[in-house]
C-alpha cells in the first residue's frame, strides 16, 4: 500500500494537482467512480454479476473501474494520513464483534 499510496502522491505533484486533492474533491471524485463500477453490473442478473470477468471486454472495464476507485481512495486516505490497511483492519475487528461467528453464521440479517 505505501508504495501504491507514494506513486499516487508522486503523480499528483508532478502534475501540480494537489490543489484540486482535497478531501471534498477525492471523496466526490471517489463516489463517481464507484458509480461507473456500480453502471457494469447494473441490469446483470446475480449470476452473471459473479461471472463477468468471463468476458473479456467487461472485465477489462470492471479491472479499470476497480483500478479507479483504488487509487482515489488511496490518495484520499494519503491526504487525509490515514493508513489504509489499518483501517481496514481496524472495522473488521469492530464487524467481528459486532456479528459474532455463532450467531450469524449463513445469516445475511443485519444486527
Amino acid at each position: 500500500m505505501d508504495r501504491l499510496a507514494a506513486r499516487v502522491r508522486a503523480f499528483a505533484e508532478e502534475r501540480e494537482w494537489q490543489q484540486f486533492h482535497t478531501p471534498k474533491n477525492l471523496a466526490m471524485a471517489l463516489a463517481g467512480e464507484v458509480g461507473e463500477l456500480l453502471a457494469e453490473f447494473q441490469w446483470l442478473t446475480s449470476e452473471q454479476s459473479t461471472e463477468i470477468m468471463s468476458d473479456p471486454e467487461a472485465g477489462a472495464r470492471v479491472r479499470a473501474k476497480i483500478g479507479d476507485v483504488m487509487i482515489y481512495l488511496t490518495r484520499l486516505a494519503d491526504v487525509l494520513g490515514i493508513d489504509l490497511v489499518e483501517a481496514a483492519m481496524t472495522k473488521l475487528d469492530e464487524v467481528a464483534t459486532r456479528y459474532p461467528i455463532e450467531q450469524v453464521k449463513g445469516s445475511a440479517a443485519k444486527r
